[in-house]
């Protein structure tokens, strides 16, 4: 019996997710949970997850959020190639080092992009004041700068010569500002470099695939203005950004 993916590929974690699941080839049934239609706080999502949020797995009668925790359990289950999460103490350390760092620093500081590039001004109508904005993207740039110096330095991969589940989640993190077209690669060829490595590991097809409606955040106005954007979600994006 395939496991259920609960999944919206606007979030980068969920990317992640859906990304290790069709390269592993892993038997698994994915599930679209609209969040720019609020179905997240509705009823059935509800039975699934008090914490409402995407991604959510469920295997059977055991549900796991959190995106690290399920690529983790994931790996374990299905014995995923050793490289996605090594055996050796010290390589999955590394791996385990960055996953810890990237949620308050790319994932926190991408995330503050997109929203105030893409979601915010589709929600309001008007464009995030530019002191927040120039803000956003210097400590985006921050981050980038620790990833390049900290973590990529010259290796081919976070790790070394191979792709780990640390690649897979920092470049769904940095494409999430690409979507809203901030190039954060330009000018910054290892950064490229790197990318294009990964791309190909994964699947030039299947990277695609998963960035396709991240691509198109443009549309989301016009996806807000057909779906209703619910009153009580449109007060809560504004008010994390106030």
């Amino acid at each position: 019996m395939p496991l259920e993916l609960y999944l919206d590929l606007h979030s980068q974690p969920c990317r992640s997710v859906f990304l290790f699941a069709k390269i592993n080839t892993i038997p698994t049934e994915f599930k679209t949970v609209d969040l720019s239609a609020g179905e997240q706080y509705g009823e059935e999502f509800g039975k699934v997850s008090i914490i409402r949020k995407v991604p959510v797995l469920k295997d059977g009668d055991f549900i796991l959020t959190e995106s690290i925790a399920i690529l983790q359990y994931l790996a374990a289950k299905h014995r995923t190639p050793d490289h996605w999460y090594p055996a050796d103490l010290q390589k999955r350390a590394r791996v385990d080092e960055f996953l810890s760092w990237q949620h308050t620093n790319i994932r926190t500081h991408g995330s503050k992009v997109f929203w105030f590039r893409g979601v915010l001004p589709a929600v309001t109508g008007a464009p995030v004041p530019k002191e927040k904005m120039d803000a956003a993207v210097e400590d985006l740039n921050a981050s980038l700068k620790t990833f390049e110096d900290k973590f990529l330095q010259s290796r081919p991969f976070i790790i070394g010569d191979k792709i780990s589940l640390a690649d897979l989640v920092a470049i769904v993190e940095i494409m999430q500002p690409v979507g809203t077209g901030l190039d954060v690669f330009q000018g910054r060829p290892a950064l490229s470099a790197w990318r294009d490595r990964v791309k190909k590991e994964i699947g030039v097809e299947v990277f695609d695939e998963a960035h396709k409606v991240l691509m198109n955040v443009d549309t989301l106005p016009q996806t807000f203005e057909n779906k209703g954007l619910p009153e009580f979600l449109k007060l809560r994006i504004q008010k994390m950004f106030n």
